[in-house]
C-alpha cells in the first residue's frame, strides 16, 4: 500500500498553495495520471498528497490568430492533436501527438502532463536498481548495463536516460512557450530551457520550479511550415512503443525552389528534444537536397557518442533527420506515414 491524500484544486492558486504543503514527500500534481500512477506504484515516486487540477488550469485551445495559438494545460492530447486549428495551422504537433502512446492514453492524458512525463529508462522503473534520477547518489546502472534505449547527446557520468514525449519533440521545433504559475506570479519559459540536461542534477527533468503549475503552452504563429512538415519517428515495433529516435522536421521554401527557413529537432537520443538552432540556419538559402540535409544532420549531431548498445542510434539519427529532411520537402505528413490526402 502507498497511502496518500487527494484533493481538487478549483483554481490555480488554490493547487499552487497545496504544492506548498509540508511534508516528507512533496506534493504532487495529477491530472490524467497515465505515468504518475504508474511510477507511484512500483515505488519509483511517492507522494503524500495528489492534487487534481483538471478545474484549476484550462483545458481550452485558442487560436490568436497572428499571434499563433495556445493550448490549454489541461486540455487532453487527442484533442490537441485532432483539433481542426492545430491540424491546419500545426500538423507538425498533431502528428507527433498520434505517434505517441495508444488512443486510450491519448484520451486521458493532458498537454501538460505529457512535458512532464518521466524518463522510460529501465532503471528507473526498477526500484532494485541504481538510478540517480530516482535515487540522487545512488549510481548509473544504465551507463554499464543495457542501455539500447538511451541517450547519445547530452548525458553525463550521472545519467545517460532519454526524455520519452513524441510530442516535445515537436513543440521545441515549433519553439513553444510554457506558460507557468507559481507564488511569484506568471511567467513563461522558452520551449528551450523548459527541459534540463541530467549534469550532476538527473532528479531535476526541467526548469519548472517545485511550486510553480503549467497553465498552458504558447506556440507562435508558424504558418509557413504548414505545407512542409513531417513527423519520422523510428521504433521497434508500429504500435505503442517508445522512439529509438524520431525527428521533427519543417521547411519553408523560396518562389526558386531553396529553403527560406527550417525547423529541425530531434526525440529519443537526449534527456531532452534535441535541437540547434546553426544546423537549421545552415540549410537557409540551400537547395532541399539530400547534401543539404546530410549536413544538417551532422551539425545536429555533433558531438554523439554511444554508450554500447546504443551505439547504432548515431548512425540511425542521422539517416533520420536526412529522411524527415526529405518527407518535409514533398509535403505534410499526417499520422499515417503518407502525405495527407494519399493515404496507401
Amino acid at each position: 500500500m502507498n497511502p496518500f491524500h487527494y484533493v481538487r484544486a478549483g483554481a490555480t492558486q488554490e493547487a499552487v498553495a497545496q504544492l506548498a504543503r509540508p511534508g516528507e514527500h512533496p506534493a504532487r500534481l495529477i491530472a490524467g495520471g497515465t505515468n504518475l500512477l504508474d511510477l507511484m506504484k512500483i515505488g519509483a515516486m511517492s507522494a503524500e498528497l495528489l492534487i487534481d487540477i483538471n478545474a484549476a488550469v484550462p483545458d481550452a485551445l485558442r487560436d490568436a490568430g497572428a499571434d499563433g495559438m495556445v493550448l490549454g494545460a489541461a486540455a487532453r492530447n487527442a484533442v490537441t492533436a485532432y483539433d481542426p486549428g492545430v491540424k491546419r495551422r500545426y500538423p507538425l504537433l498533431s502528428a507527433a501527438i498520434l505517434a505517441g502512446a495508444s488512443p486510450q492514453i491519448r484520451n486521458a492524458a493532458s498537454n501538460a502532463g505529457n512535458l512532464l512525463q518521466r524518463t522510460r529508462c529501465y532503471y528507473f522503473y526498477d526500484p532494485a536498481t541504481a538510478c540517480n534520477k530516482r535515487d540522487p547518489g545512488s549510481g548509473c546502472a544504465a551507463r554499464t548495463g543495457v542501455n539500447r534505449q538511451h541517450a547519445i547527446l547530452g548525458f553525463s557520468p550521472s545519467c545517460i536516460a532519454t526524455h520519452p514525449s513524441d510530442m516535445c519533440v515537436a513543440l521545441a521545433a515549433l519553439e513553444a512557450r510554457v506558460q507557468v504559475t507559481g507564488p511569484a506570479g506568471d511567467r513563461e519559459i522558452p520551449f528551450a530551457e523548459f527541459h534540463r540536461l541530467p549534469g550532476d542534477r538527473p532528479e531535476l527533468d526541467t526548469t519548472l520550479g517545485p511550486d510553480e503549475v503549467i497553465t498552458a503552452i504558447a506556440l507562435p504563429a508558424m504558418d509557413q511550415f504548414a505545407g512542409h512538415s513531417a513527423y519520422l519517428k523510428v521504433r521497434d515495433r508500429l504500435s505503442y512503443a517508445f522512439a529509438l529516435v524520431s525527428v521533427a522536421a519543417a521547411l519553408a521554401l523560396n518562389e526558386d525552389g531553396t529553403i527560406a527557413q527550417a525547423r529541425l529537432a530531434v526525440g529519443g537520443v537526449a534527456h531532452r528534444p534535441w535541437r540547434v538552432p546553426a544546423a537549421e540556419e545552415a540549410m537557409v538559402g540551400q537547395l532541399p537536397v539530400e547534401d543539404t540535409f546530410a549536413a544538417a544532420a551532422e551539425s545536429l549531431l555533433q558531438g554523439a557518442r554511444g554508450s554500447g548498445f546504443n551505439d547504432f542510434k548515431i548512425p540511425l539519427a542521422r539517416r533520420s533527420v536526412v529522411r524527415a529532411l526529405q518527407m518535409a520537402h514533398e509535403g505534410t505528413y499526417d499520422n499515417t506515414g503518407a502525405p495527407r490526402g494519399q493515404h496507401p
